[in-house]
């Protein structure tokens, strides 16, 4: 809903529903207090965090998470994108709030309640899926928000993305010039936009390598899944020689279940782990992985909303391309392999 609405509803001037908002002189309180029943019963709510933005350069920004408290503590993905945002909005004094949720729906109404009541000058939009129900509903509020998405999922949000689909083809042939042909790959949840653009990116290189497809496990990127997985790799008939992992946490996990399997790391079995972080470093062996930048990358994100807020002009969509660190724990393909 907008002031014109509420206006058109209540049968006066956008600058009288202003007024009236404002709650500053120029109307009578007995249309004051018509308008704000007519804009009550119509559900809307003027934005008083965004005027604060607009005048004082200050507001929170909304971020909501569906992720499990325990687990989100312990990824460092979200951890250092969360602190690249919050170093942007420092400067512009903001902040940012954040709440975990279950799911697209509670996130949904979670949206609304924050910018009807005035909570939040924007968001930031997480873990998108195909077809995802937030791009129409908050679209259709006039939330102004920053997608961390392919713009295929985005919408008409500004987009910011790394490409996962280049990067999944990077590795795999990495690990095919070492000459595994038996790789597998540990992703993360299947309705997640960027866990599809992975997975369908692993099918298309290994057939493009003239590879047998290769297994593909989904989880939930914790750590206990991404054990759960290995142990059903190694432990099968068909055991690959190489594996990926969507997160560095799965990766750390897939090497103690090699240990516990009496597998070496790299000469039995090599790992790969995406989003190379602090923990890729101080495992034994240290962990070969795919990374970017995740601080800057959040600052970023930041500066595009600061950015969409105040009308300065942007480029829509920014990508990242994420590059391969070769660590200890990738090596030849052993002979069996041949």
């Amino acid at each position: 809903m907008t002031i014109r609405d509420v206006a058109s509803r209540a049968g006066v001037s956008r600058a009288a529903v202003s007024l009236a908002f404002n709650d500053k002189p120029g109307v009578s309180e007995a249309t004051r207090a018509r308008i704000l029943e007519v804009a009550q019963s119509m559900g809307w709510e003027p934005n008083r965090s965004a005027r604060a933005l607009n005048r004082h350069g200050t507001g929170a920004v909304g971020l909501a998470i569906c992720r499990p408290a325990r687990q989100l503590g312990l990824e460092p993905f979200y951890m250092e994108f969360i602190s690249g945002i919050e170093s942007v909005l420092s400067e512009h004094s903001s902040a940012l709030l954040l709440r975990l949720v279950r799911d697209m729906g509670e996130e949904i109404e979670l949206q609304r309640h924050w910018w009807q009541s005035g909570q939040i000058i924007g968001s930031v939009l997480v873990d998108f899926q195909e077809h995802d129900p937030r791009v129409p509903a908050l679209s259709r509020l006039g939330l102004p928000a920053v997608a961390v998405a392919h713009p295929s999922l985005a919408g008409p949000f500004p987009a910011l993305w790394t490409d996962d689909g280049g990067a999944v083809t990077e590795a795999v042939r990495y690990l095919h010039t070492l000459g595994h042909t038996a790789i597998a790959r540990v992703g993360g949840r299947a309705d997640l936009g960027h866990s599809a653009l992975r997975g369908a990116a692993f099918a298309r290189t290994m057939a493009d390598l003239g590879l047998p497809p290769g297994q593909q496990i989904d989880t939930d990127f914790s750590g206990e899944d991404g054990a759960r997985a290995t142990r059903s790799l190694l432990t099968g008939a068909a055991r690959p020689t190489a594996i990926m992992y969507d997160n560095d946490l799965m990766a750390v996990a897939g090497i103690a279940v090699a240990s516990e399997l009496g597998l070496r790391v790299p000469h039995d079995v090599s790992l790969l782990a995406w989003d190379d972080s602090q923990l890729c470093r101080l495992t034994h062996p240290t962990l070969s992985a795919m990374g970017h930048d995740v601080h800057s990358f959040g600052a970023d994100v930041a500066r595009t909303l600061l950015a969409l807020l105040t009308r300065e002009t942007q480029p829509s969509h920014a990508v990242r391309t994420p590059v391969l660190t070769p660590r200890a724990s990738t090596g030849p393909a052993p002979h069996r392999a041949g």
